[in-house]
């Protein structure tokens, strides 16, 4: 990326073409679940709980491990209008985003070390900004941190916390703007973009999704490679963030799996 090219892209908020939105964790704001954040990426804010039910669903049964699964909704005026709520069929957009946040965060959790519990993951938005997906991904994954903390000093694991929870995950957004690579797309941003990307990485480094779509222009291997890299970074940052956000709540985990 040339500098020239840097220069002529102008974000909201005065931000760098690399620089994510002010992201932050805030910890037990329910009361009666097991793990629960809200999470903060700019304007877009989340609610994520964790939900612990000491049963597996049927089709696990007499398989010796544990499940964990997502349910993702946008509340109603979380964007600028009123959105009617999904009562009685979920929407494809909304099954669409409920099964990745389950997949990013299975990639964390030992099913077999977890025993035969499931762990019931809500990601509710509560103001949309763009990148509500990422946001939930980033948030939950910082409760089920704090969940299987809860579970392991009330002495309800079998096994040590450290193999239970295997690693981590964060996710971002990147896209292509004016032929310039941007991190962590706000709503303007994405809905102008000619490429638009979504990234779920492990706090290990590995690669859980990548979701890339050319809304304009296609993209060439160069910007791909280089949103990758702006995708890798980013990741690294928001991961020191989710550890730091539970080391000040007083959540212990094992954390010889992560790299710093």
């Amino acid at each position: 990326m040339s500098h020239s090219a840097t220069s002529l892209v102008r974000r909201p908020e005065t931000r760098t073409v690399n620089e994510p939105r002010e992201i932050s964790f805030q910890l037990d704001v329910n009361r009666y679940a097991e793990g629960s954040v809200l999470v903060k990426f700019g304007n877009t804010h989340v609610l994520c709980t964790v939900s612990v039910e000491e049963s597996i669903p049927q089709w696990l049964k007499g398989q010796g491990g544990g499940w964990l699964t997502a349910e993702y909704a946008m509340l109603p005026r979380a964007t600028h209008t009123r959105n009617k709520r999904d009562r009685e069929k979920v929407s494809g957009r909304t099954q669409e985003i409920q099964r990745l946040i389950g997949r990013a965060l299975r990639a964390m959790i030992n099913l077999k070390a977890l025993g035969e519990r499931t762990l019931m993951i809500d990601c509710d938005v509560l103001q949309a900004d763009g990148g509500t997906r990422t946001a939930s991904i980033t948030g939950a994954c910082v409760a089920v941190c704090a969940a299987i903390h809860r579970l392991s000093v009330s002495g309800k694991l079998q096994n040590p916390i450290h193999e239970v929870l295997v690693d981590t995950v964060s996710a971002l957004s990147i896209g292509i703007k004016d032929g310039v690579v941007l991190t962590d797309l706000d709503y303007l941003e994405d809905s102008n973009c000619e490429v638009d990307m979504n990234f779920v990485i492990t706090g290990k480094g590995g690669f859980v999704e990548t979701q890339g779509t050319a809304e304009k222009n296609s993209f060439q291997y160069e910007q791909l490679i280089a949103m990758t890299q702006a995708a890798i970074q980013g990741c690294q940052n928001i991961h020191s963030l989710q550890l730091k956000a539970l080391e000040d709540a007083g959540v212990r985990i094992k954390q010889k799996y992560v790299v710093s």
